[in-house]
């Protein structure tokens, strides 16, 4: 079992890079934190970023499709934060909107998500704090590497479903069954 933690080295681009950061700031404190991390990161790479607040986590995932169907950014980066409280609420919020900015990743946005999902303000702060654990940069970073994932494969898409008989030609098929005699 490894005992250290590793760290992809920084993303590196050679287009300028622009990323939205989605936050929402119910714990103020620690969406703060989360920010000064995120931008950090952003700029140590070169990038830039726009700031948008939501209401809660559970619309950071409808805003970043909102934005990613109508806008030009790059990427995304999700913060946010649930604390658990007394209800099932806690869980419904964690599911839902982790559900949701995975999938909108399986359809290819470049999303890092930073909704910090915990039992009590302590590990919230801890994760949150740039001095500490930086999840605000770690979920910027994400989003810069999927970026770069992103532009290294692009091009490369494979179509999806049957060729009609014009594009199955023209990607070199030939037009002989091999069952036939």
């Amino acid at each position: 079992m490894a005992k250290t933690e590793y760290t992809l080295p920084r993303a590196e681009f050679d287009k300028p890079v622009k990323l939205l950061i989605v936050v929402a700031p119910f714990y103020l404190d620690i969406a703060d934190w989360m920010i000064e991390g995120a931008k950090a990161e952003i700029e140590a790479s070169g990038a830039t970023w726009d700031l948008v607040e939501v209401p809660g986590a559970l619309e950071v995932p409808t805003a970043i499709g909102i934005a990613d169907r109508t806008s030009n950014f790059d990427g995304f980066v999700a913060l946010g934060c649930v604390i658990r409280g007394e209800t099932t609420h806690y869980e419904t919020v964690c599911n839902d909107s982790s559900r949701g900015i995975m999938e909108l990743g399986l359809r290819g946005v470049c999303i890092g998500n930073g909704i910090l999902t915990v039992e009590n303000f302590e590990q919230a702060e801890a994760r949150a704090n740039p001095e500490k654990m930086n999840k605000g940069a770690g979920a910027a970073a994400a989003a810069l590497h999927l970026v770069a994932l992103g532009r290294k494969w692009r091009g490369g898409e494979k179509p999806v479903g049957f060729l009609p008989r014009e594009d199955y030609k023209l990607a070199g098929k030939s037009d002989e069954s091999p069952t036939k005699a």
